[in-house]
């Protein structure tokens, strides 16, 4: 805020306020176009939802489908967790109103995201806690009511269900087997569900980053969760603000475990997205575009901008430029590099 500001003051704020306007009405032209770069290498661009109501936001500026439906909200502000109905109601709205792929991710609660309605043990570090599939494995009824939903809910429209902090192949296993006795279930009491749905893993945790070949031949998708991944690999807290200057999406061991996914998932062929923030950040676009991403999904208010960098971007000329960025040692330099990858395209 500004206190009694000088007519200079005033004028400077106008002007920019002119240019912002002028920028977002440019980039909603862009809202039916296609995502694609100047090399004409096709991109899909998804929001990150977590309401039903969410849907229409994400249509707004065009967005191809749901990369993230965050489940967890549904079960928020609550003493008791929804039942199956519920449920069921709630992912069937987003799925039939998106015509594109709705990915669900299944409840990740615990550490910051805590909820009266489904109790969670506080641990001393919440965030290496019981959460997420770790807490969907331990309390089975629950997950199973979730699955039971998700798999009816799916016949709505294009379905996928996504399993977050995945660590190990055993939970991996483990989550796949509840998944095949749902179906069963569902099945045998001649209730109408998806057999189908694309199950996926949610990579976030540097154990399956590093062994996402693993992982990326049991499954159907991988998503890249930068905002946990990074948390876990730097070991810092990222709500901290004694250690969270440490939070550096550009530190050379997440730029390696982003393109060692990628490249897991190409092997297998099976699609990568990635759905933390460095997926809405325009300084980092060109960059993930240069490691082999080519499905970003992101809060909807930056979809737009995401989408007028890719289609100003060389796709091929940048996958050469970020080798060198993967074999870059100095922060200084990376950083100079990736400045010059941004301003090359300009």
């Amino acid at each position: 805020v500004v206190a009694a500001p000088a007519r200079i003051t005033l004028d400077f704020y106008a002007r920019r306020r002119q240019r912002d306007a002028r920028y977002r009405r440019m980039l909603l032209r862009l809202k039916d176009e296609p995502a694609t770069s100047k090399d004409g290498q096709r991109l899909r661009l998804l929001a990150n939802i977590e309401l039903p109501s969410d849907v229409s936001q994400a249509q707004e500026v065009g967005a191809e489908g749901i990369g993230l439906y965050r489940t967890e909200f549904l079960f928020m502000n609550r003493d008791e967790p929804p039942g199956e109905e519920e449920q069921y109601l709630a992912y069937r709205e987003v799925i039939a109103a998106v015509d594109g792929p709705v990915t669900i991710r299944t409840l990740d609660l615990g550490a910051d995201k805590q909820s009266d309605a489904v109790r969670v043990s506080q641990a001393t570090n919440p965030a290496l806690g019981l959460r997420a599939v770790r807490l969907c494995l331990r309390d089975r009824n629950l997950f199973r009511t979730q699955l039971r939903a998700l798999l009816r809910a799916a016949t709505a429209g294009q379905a996928r269900i996504m399993i977050p902090m995945l660590s190990s192949l055993s939970e991996l296993e483990q989550a796949l087997e509840i998944v095949r006795e749902v179906k069963h279930d569902l099945a045998r009491e001649g209730i109408e569900f998806d057999s189908k749905v694309p199950v996926g893993g949610m990579i976030e945790v540097p154990a399956a980053a590093i062994a996402a070949d693993l992982f990326a031949n049991r499954l159907d998708f991988l998503s890249i969760g930068t905002n946990d991944l990074i948390q876990y690999t730097l070991a810092i807290d990222r709500i901290d603000d004694e250690v969270n200057y440490l939070y550096d999406p550009l530190h050379p061991s997440i730029l390696r475990l982003i393109h060692n996914v990628i490249c897991a998932g190409r092997e297998a062929g099976i699609p990568v997205s990635l759905c933390g923030e460095m997926a809405g950040d325009p300084d980092y676009t060109r960059l993930l575009l240069g490691l082999g991403l080519v499905e970003f999904s992101m809060e909807p208010t930056r979809l737009l901008e995401i989408k007028e960098r890719v289609r100003t971007s060389e796709r091929e000329k940048l996958m050469g430029q970020t080798q060198q960025i993967l074999g870059c040692a100095d922060p200084a330099q990376l950083r100079m590099m990736v400045y010059q990858l941004n301003q090359d395209g300009e």
